[in-house]
């Protein structure tokens, strides 16, 4: 993603169950044109995880809705509107680990090298 079209993208979180992509537009196309409107879907339960993101055509609209939108309430629920940001490549909680990163095979695996600290070793926790 260029920088630009981070600067346009709002991150709202603090989403209701009941609020959907034409309720999060109406709720933002006062503060300029629209590009695209997303709220990610939960695959495993077919809901929405409590945030979405709202792209508009310009800076200063993405700005005005920030502003204005922040600690804004929607359906009962305090809305938290700021940036959004580029994905890290950093892994969080939740993130698909590779299989080195789960505890009992780190042990393993220094058990296997003779090695019982582990020094030199970054723990995963610390990636």
């Amino acid at each position: 993603m260029s920088s630009s079209i981070m600067k346009r993208t709002c991150y709202v979180g603090g989403l209701d169950e009941q609020v959907d992509k034409k309720t999060l537009q109406a709720a933002f196309a006062p503060f300029g044109d629209l590009k695209t409107v997303e709220i990610p879907v939960d695959m495993k339960t077919g809901k929405h995880r409590g945030f979405g993101f709202v792209e508009f055509m310009d800076v200063e609209d993405a700005e005005a809705a920030m502003d204005n939108m922040h600690h804004a309430e929607l359906f009962g629920r305090t809305l938290r509107v700021n940036l959004a940001r580029a994905p890290t490549n950093k892994p969080g909680e939740g993130s698909n680990r590779p299989i080195w990163a789960d505890d009992f095979f780190y042990r393993k695996s220094l058990q296997d090298e003779g090695m019982e600290d582990g020094e030199g070793l970054a723990e995963p926790a610390d990636i």
